[in-house]
C-alpha cells in the first residue's frame, strides 16, 4: 500500500470522525456506533475499514465542542457539573459517582448527567427520590461488566437544577469495579464529589 493510500485512508477516517461528532452533538446521539453508521451513510463511506474507533470519535467530539462552543461550552460544563453535585447530595446515602461526558468534558446541550449509585436494591433509591418529592422515570441500562459479559441494571431518570440526571444502580460492592467503557474498552472513570469540586475550580 502506498503512502498516499495510507494518508487518504487516515483523512477519510478523520472526516468521518468529525461528521460523527457533529451528529452526536447536534442530535444528542449517545451510541458512537450509530453515529458512525449515520456519518458513513451521509458521506457515502460504507467500507468498514474506514470507520474510526470510538476514541477517535470522542476526541473529535471534544474538538467540535471547543471549536463551535468555546466559552459557552465551558459554561455548559459548569452548569452540568453543579447539577451533578446537587443530585449527588440528594443521593449521598448511595455513594454516588459521576461518569460519562459531563465528567470527561465532552458533554453537549443534549447530554444527561450520568451517575452511578450503590444500594442493596434499586427500590431504596426510588424511595429516596419519592421521599424528596422528585418525579422520576425508571428504566434499564445494559452495561458490560466484563469484556465478554453484559448485565442489565435498574436506573432512574429525573431532573435536578433543570438538568437531566440518569442514575444507574449497582450493588453496594459494585463500587470496587466499574463497568467497561464503550469508548475505550477500559473500566469507566468515576468521580466522587471532591473530584468534581476540583474540576469546578479549574
Amino acid at each position: 500500500m502506498s503512502r498516499r493510500q495510507v494518508n487518504d485512508g487516515d483523512r477519510a477516517r478523520q472526516v468521518l470522525a468529525q461528521e460523527a461528532a457533529r451528529i452526536i452533538v447536534e442530535q444528542g446521539i449517545e451510541d458512537y456506533h450509530v453515529a458512525k453508521i449515520k456519518a458513513a451513510a451521509r458521506l457515502g463511506m460504507s467500507e468498514r475499514g474506514s470507520l474510526p474507533g470510538n476514541t477517535e470519535i470522542e476526541k473529535a467530539v471534544g474538538e467540535h465542542l471547543q471549536l463551535f462552543g468555546r466559552e459557552s461550552h465551558v459554561d455548559l460544563l459548569r452548569v452540568l457539573r453543579r447539577a451533578a453535585l446537587s443530585a449527588m447530595e440528594l443521593l449521598v446515602a448511595f455513594a454516588p459517582r459521576l461518569v460519562g461526558p459531563v465528567l470527561h468534558g465532552t458533554a453537549s446541550a443534549n447530554s444527561a448527567v450520568n451517575l452511578h449509585v450503590f444500594a442493596d436494591n434499586a427500590e431504596m433509591v426510588a424511595n429516596r427520590l419519592q421521599g424528596c418529592s422528585v418525579q422520576y422515570q425508571p428504566f434499564e441500562r445494559r452495561l458490560k461488566s466484563r469484556r465478554d459479559r453484559a448485565e442489565t441494571f435498574a436506573a432512574f431518570r429525573f431532573t435536578q437544577d433543570e438538568s437531566a440526571i440518569e442514575a444507574t444502580v449497582f450493588p453496594v460492592d459494585g463500587v470496587r469495579q466499574a463497568p467497561i467503557s464503550p469508548v475505550d474498552g477500559k473500566p469507566m472513570r468515576r468521580a466522587d464529589r471532591n473530584a468534581i469540586l476540583r474540576l469546578l475550580e479549574t
